[in-house]
């Protein structure tokens, strides 16, 4: 068995290892190294000499997933198995993308619930988590492939706005894809270490870094002091990015072409079509004056001055959120000393131009704005690697810290190598009515089970007023100080009831302990993500089925004979599929119960509203 050579203080890694840097983007990704030769980030290219991996998956009917270029040939032609964006759905609800999800080809499970968001293609359910997990495998083994050696360590860069859910999505899918995760950065501080800020331990520097790339855009404030990196201020919109610079192209080109909503809503192939000429045309008028092409056997054009004008309220807005992040830094414009100019859609002459105007100086753009954040991962991996000793790299813990949630699954509140002191609240709530305490199991390891964990303590939060599942709501709060010990704080928001327990989570643990605790997590990360997909899907069906039945028992005479009888046989078929341990007809089978149920529960709410408004209670 392999074994991890491991620094417990720093979470160092032993010289020997290659730590490559991962840009994951919502467009594309890729890998960067520092060249042992010259020592500065290079950005890995594979045999077609280009760096850039399409962050695209397309699902063959046997379920074969292919990944990057390949995939995005199907688009056009099978869009409704072909994944992009995933990046957008990490972390987030079907609540949170409810309003976006009808300008994606593919479809996402539409329950509007807090429950984490899943995409199906044919029978099976994937999450975000998954499918990211794809693509970092890919990333993998291109790596592997271009350096003739293994690759199991990496750094990967996420937006400074990512909250913790969104964060460990991104650390599980890197261990899905048998990825040791050493650091999530965040990307302008990645892009700070690619233009070689920050990498002097006497410098001080106040740098504004705007970032637009395919999905997303974000502007980070961030004042760096003896090589340490303090987001300031971040501010943004993840709905705003290249994307939407050739959605306003495409509307163009539809308008010339004279085609109707119906038309391009019945073939989602028209949609993709357009979609890829106008980023073919965005791209190419960074360059020249005007576009030209055909779509359907006609002719279609943009000049540059077309394009300025329809992109012009998009850049208003990033320039919107610029101002937000400065006033949030409590920061003029003039104590800015760089602006950094980050993603692909920032080669475009208009964006460059208004975000010079706003912060009055020129933008710095020198390094390629598609690499420049996974060459600051490289950078980061390679101080990492013990490779660079003039940053300083703060203490980190060893191990993942979490509590025990429903079905015994491990949910990481501070990550292995966070910076230490460093602190993590994550909200909950109860599972059952009247419900009036939550034990609180505290965890430390990698693992999705807390039974392949070490428990560190327990406590019982007590004295929560009984109230309906769900309406408690809990927050659970972690603080390491500088010393390494962890203070772990309850508190019900509506009752402010308190109960706090402090832990010393290294203590007891050898070097070899931690080591194989790793080794651990990676042999069997496949596994372990089943498992815990299978457990959600469980306990999610539970709940829907829990719900159905009080629904039915509390409203039945408003419910036809019928439609009771329907319910209780998709009750019946969801709870035969529990017991047989299939995660996607488990979930497939509480998306037809729900199907079965929502006409009828809107029926009942309506007549709750209006019994409501004629005075009288329901």
């Amino acid at each position: 068995m392999a074994k991890i050579s491991i620094n417990i203080a720093t979470g160092t890694i032993q010289k020997e290892e290659l730590i490559v840097g991962i840009d994951l983007g919502t467009t594309n990704s890729l890998v960067a190294i520092i060249h042992p030769e010259t020592k500065q980030a290079i950005a890995l290219k594979d045999i077609d000499n280009t760096t850039l991996v399409p962050s695209i998956l397309h699902f063959s009917e046997n379920r074969h997933v292919t990944v990057g270029s390949e995939a995005k040939s199907f688009l056009e032609t099978d869009p409704a198995n072909t994944i992009y964006s995933v990046k957008r759905l990490m972390g987030k609800s079907h609540n949170d993308i409810r309003n976006n999800q009808h300008s994606l080809s593919y479809k996402i499970l539409d329950d509007d619930t807090e429950r984490l968001v899943k995409i199906q293609v044919g029978d099976t359910f994937y999450s975000p988590i998954e499918l990211s997990s794809c693509i970092l495998k890919e990333l993998k083994n291109r790596a592997e492939h271009v350096l003739k050696m293994s690759v199991s360590k990496c750094v990967i860069t996420v937006p400074a706005y990512f909250n913790d859910a969104q964060r460990q999505a991104t650390r599980d899918a890197g261990k899905l894809a048998g990825l040791e995760v050493l650091r999530i950065i965040n990307e302008p501080t990645a892009a700070s270490l690619a233009y070689g800020i920050g990498l002097s331990s006497a410098e001080t520097k106040t740098i504004a870094v705007y970032d637009l790339g395919g999905g997303t855009f974000d502007v980070s404030i961030l004042k760096i002091t003896d090589g340490i990196f303090d987001v300031l201020s971040t501010n943004g919109d993840t709905y705003l990015g290249g994307d939407d610079f050739d959605k306003v192209i495409g509307h163009h080109f539809v308008t010339q072409l004279g085609l109707t909503s119906d038309e391009l809503g019945n073939d989602k192939r028209i949609v993709q079509t357009i979609r890829l000429k106008a980023e073919e045309a965005k791209k190419q008028l960074s360059q020249d004056d005007t576009y030209e092409s055909t779509i359907l056997q006609a002719s279609v054009s943009i000049t540059r001055q077309e394009f300025t004008d329809l992109i012009k309220p998009l850049v208003d807005k990033t320039i919107s959120c610029c101002e937000m992040a400065l006033k949030d830094s409590q920061l003029t414009k003039d104590q800015i000393d760089v602006v950094l100019m980050v993603g692909g859609s920032t080669r475009t002459p208009y964006v460059k131009q208004i975000v010079s105007e706003f912060f009055g100086k020129p933008v710095n753009d020198s390094v390629n704005p598609d690499e420049v954040v996974a060459l600051g991962a490289a950078i980061q991996a390679d101080i990492l690697a013990g490779n660079n000793k003039d940053l300083l790299l703060l203490d980190i813990t060893p191990l993942s810290l979490g509590i025990e949630t429903m079905g015994g699954l491990m949910d990481v509140l501070i990550p292995r190598n966070s910076k230490i002191p460093g602190k993590a609240v994550r909200q909950y709530s109860t599972q059952k009515d009247g419900q009036t305490g939550i034990k609180v199991a505290v965890y430390q390891g990698e693992r999705d089970l807390v039974s392949d964990n070490r428990k560190l303590a327990e406590f019982i939060l007590s004295g929560i007023p009984a109230m309906p599942a769900g309406l408690p709501k809990v927050d659970i709060q972690f603080v390491i100080n500088a010393d390494g010990i962890l203070q772990v704080k309850a508190t019900e928001l509506r009752s402010g009831v308190v109960q706090t327990i402090e832990v010393k989570p290294q203590y007891g643990l050898s070097d070899t302990e931690v080591e194989s605790m790793l080794m651990d997590s990676i042999t069997h990360a496949k596994s372990d993500i089943q498992i815990r997909a299978l457990i959600e899907a469980t306990t999610e069906a539970e709940q829907m089925i829990q719900l159905t039945e009080n629904f039915l028992h509390k409203h039945q005479q408003y419910i036809t004979e019928a439609e009771k009888q329907a319910t209780r046989t998709g009750i019946q078929l969801l709870q035969e599929a529990m017991e047989s341990a299939d995660k996607n007809r488990i979930m497939s089978l509480t998306e037809e119960l729900n199907k079965i149920s929502s006409p009828f529960a809107e029926r009942v709410m309506d007549i709750a509203v209006a019994e409501a408004l004629k005075g009288k209670t329901v």
